[in-house]
């Protein structure tokens, strides 16, 4: 059994469970899932920063462009692989604007969403919308991980793992499994994909399989897969 607080530790999804208030924890979320790629031993330590520079109040941060003196318009710098110093701002000006306009990120995809799929739809298109490109994908062909394992956060509820918040308007059942590289090669070992690309139509697939065996909450199979391949990549 992967799904207990022990998966925390070392996990993105910890940083989360570190904040106070529902609005700090979504975002604190949010910006978290974005940073999650590559090693976890260079993004956990730049997700620590981001949230020092916050000193733990992100939502706060990010709405009263705080964030402008940690990450200076323009500045070409590297903050993390891809990304640039630059880059951050103009994704953190976008997110501010989004919470100036709808209050937060839930309450924007609320009115555009009552599904997984629909709501990575609504993320996505609403930083390309915005001119921000790389950090969030442009549209929901990629399988786009990120924005699938943030949803899981915000969605599924009575887990020592998940926060539950949008559980109020997003059926779990709907969720689309984060096709972490773990998981997808867990996947193919098990026999559950043939096809090794990471694009949306894969992880659908693999949702597919995890819907008949989980069919009340097929992404209890994310656990699974992803701990197990991790045990067993060390």
């Amino acid at each position: 059994m992967y799904e207990t607080e022990a998966f925390l530790q070392g996990d993105p999804s910890w940083f989360m469970h570190q904040v106070e208030g529902s609005a700090n924890q979504e975002a604190t979320a949010f910006v978290a899932s974005c940073l999650s790629y590559g090693s976890r031993k260079q993004f956990m330590p730049k997700i620590q920063w981001l949230v020092d520079c916050a000193g733990g109040e992100v939502d706060a941060w990010v709405r009263e462009g705080d964030f402008e003196e940690d990450f200076p318009s323009g500045d070409k710098g590297c903050f993390y692989r891809l990304y640039t110093v630059g880059q951050m701002n103009a994704f953190l000006r976008a997110y501010r604007q989004l919470l100036q306009n709808h209050g937060t990120l839930g309450e924007y995809v609320r009115v555009r969403a009552s599904d997984g799929l629909a709501a990575v739809g609504a993320i996505c298109g609403y930083f390309c919308n915005a001119g921000v490109s790389g950090i969030v994908p442009k549209d929901a062909q990629s399988a786009c991980k990120r924005v699938c394992m943030f949803l899981r956060w915000m969605v599924r509820s009575g887990s020592p793992v998940d926060l539950g918040l949008w559980a109020d308007f997003i059926d779990c059942r709907t969720l689309i499994m984060p096709l972490d590289t773990h998981v997808l090669a867990e996947s193919q070992r098990l026999g559950l994909l043939k096809c090794g690309s990471a694009t949306m139509s894969t992880a659908r697939r693999l949702t597919q399989s995890m819907f008949e065996v989980f069919p009340d909450d097929p992404l209890k199979g994310d656990f699974a897969l992803f701990g197990y391949g991790v045990s067993h990549a060390k």
